[in-house]
């Protein structure tokens, strides 16, 4: 087996838990945030998907899903263009609402055919290729991805966590 191959696998398995996380829920689900300095899951998955789309898009030289293909407009938060979440306040974090689960996994989606076609192309050379020199070491491609799939998972967690609480709430 291939690293590309295990960053495919990895990839696809949060593929699989973005969709168990929203699957099902609507708008007030998605949007329930356990406490005040809370994420919601529809923040979450937004979040993790706009972090894959940006590190991966600057890693390969390609165009932001986001912006290139229009979910942007789709979502319509009302944030600057370029916002992936990070550091967002409470008050940012209630901005990101959305109609219906099948927006997130759909840009998810999106974001994530994107990623399988870079990986595909992928060779172990590749993955040795700085690709951030801001930091002491530099950042290599490698390290790039698995940063990626690490925040990816953390926050696939969190939004099935939150999903539990909501559900437990309901019922």
């Amino acid at each position: 087996m291939h690293a590309k191959d295990i960053l495919i696998d990895g990839f696809g398995r949060i593929r699989e838990e973005v969709h168990a996380a929203v699957e099902g829920l609507g708008p007030g689900e998605l949007a329930a945030r356990p406490g005040p300095e809370a994420n919601s899951i529809a923040w979450l998955v937004w979040h993790l998907t706009r972090i894959q789309d940006d590190h991966v898009a600057d890693a390969f030289g390609l165009d932001q899903v986001w912006l290139s293909d229009g979910w942007e407009k789709r979502f319509g938060l009302g944030l600057p263009r370029h916002d992936t979440g990070y550091g967002h306040t409470p008050a940012q974090v209630a901005k990101v609402r959305v109609d219906s689960g099948d927006l997130l996994t759909g840009y998810y989606d999106a974001v994530h055919e994107q990623t399988l076609g870079a990986l595909r192309t992928l060779t172990a050379k590749d993955l040795e290729r700085v690709v951030d020199e801001r930091w002491d070491p530099p950042v290599t491609l490698g390290v790039r991805l698995v940063s990626v799939l690490s925040d990816d998972l953390q926050h696939v967690g969190q939004a099935a966590y939150v999903r539990g609480l909501v559900r437990t709430a309901a019922s």
